[in-house]
């Protein structure tokens, strides 16, 4: 577990990387903040989400934590991990990238365990990290243009301590397709896969954010007409049905990624992808793609 730093969200919080408002009726957002990077992890905005979440979790006061709210600034809501962020990890070797990846797995189970409603409201893309809390969200809310994928394979590397909570969300003959491909999920395949619960249209010329913003009042209002705390025990019910990772499998992943980061084909697809060029296993598909030949 990271080290935990307190803060005072009572009358919100403006961080370096996260934004907490407290909307009222016991709605909190909590915004990531680093639009110039569509808002991709880096290690501080990963240590700066594990102390809001864990603040926020030890409400007890239900009335006061009633919905968590998690969305992005600026029209984007995570695009993964930002490239510098990235490069740090690829240098490391793999004991500081197994507590690295140790810290980022906590802040998933932080916010999968979360003692009420967590809406995801996305915008833009959910990319890897970001893929990885709507997977950890109870209910996604997502505009018409969102992208969705868990790229991590493409790179030579594994989504390994997201992929609990991926196939937790879809199912292992859902997830499986996306994990093992890395392929993109347009809004409307993901509604169809049970991945985002409801698509709001903003293709229309006058649509955009306040479209949006309507239709996620109207989803906040409706689970805003559930009891505080029958929501905490109906919470409590679903992680007893269908547990979180327990410590050993979240080792497990932790390792799976830290072992992939310091892989020759770990290295070599992340070295590739910063030199924006293809890695050796996609530079024959290239000319030639299965099924070209006779």
């Amino acid at each position: 577990m990271s080290q935990l730093r307190k803060i005072d969200l009572s009358q919100g919080y403006v961080g370096n990387t996260v934004k907490v408002v407290q909307a009222g009726f016991g709605v909190v957002r909590v915004i990531l903040n680093r639009p110039d990077v569509r808002n991709a992890f880096n290690a501080e905005m990963i240590s700066e989400l594990n102390d809001v979440l864990a603040e926020l979790a030890s409400t007890r006061d239900a009335e006061k934590m009633r919905v968590l709210v998690l969305q992005g600034q600026g029209g984007f809501f995570c695009a993964g991990a930002d490239l510098n962020y990235m490069q740090q990890q690829a240098r490391s070797n793999e004991a500081q990238s197994l507590q690295d990846a140790r810290v980022l797995g906590t802040l998933f189970f932080r916010l999968a365990s979360f003692p009420t409603t967590v809406i995801s409201a996305v915008r833009g893309a959910a990319i890897g990290g970001g893929f990885g809390l709507v997977c950890c969200s109870d209910v996604v809310l997502a505009e018409s243009k969102s992208i969705f994928a868990t790229t991590e394979v493409r790179l030579g590397i594994v989504p390994g301590v997201i992929s609990p909570y991926i196939v937790r969300k879809l199912g292992a003959g859902r997830a499986a397709p996306l994990m093992l491909s890395g392929s993109r999920l347009t809004a409307a395949d993901a509604l169809a896969l049970g991945l985002v619960n409801q698509v709001v249209d903003t293709a229309a010329k006058d649509a955009g954010e306040s479209v949006f913003e309507s239709a996620l009042a109207a989803l906040v209002n409706e689970h805003l007409a559930a009891a505080p705390n029958a929501v905490r025990r109906s919470k409590e019910l679903l992680r007893r049905i269908h547990p979180l990772p327990d410590p050993g499998l979240f080792e497990f992943t932790a390792q799976s990624i830290a072992m992939a980061r310091c892989s020759e084909e770990g290295q070599h697809g992340l070295a590739q992808f910063f030199e924006k060029k293809s890695p050796a296993w996609l530079a024959t598909l290239e000319k030639e793609s299965f099924g070209d030949q006779p």
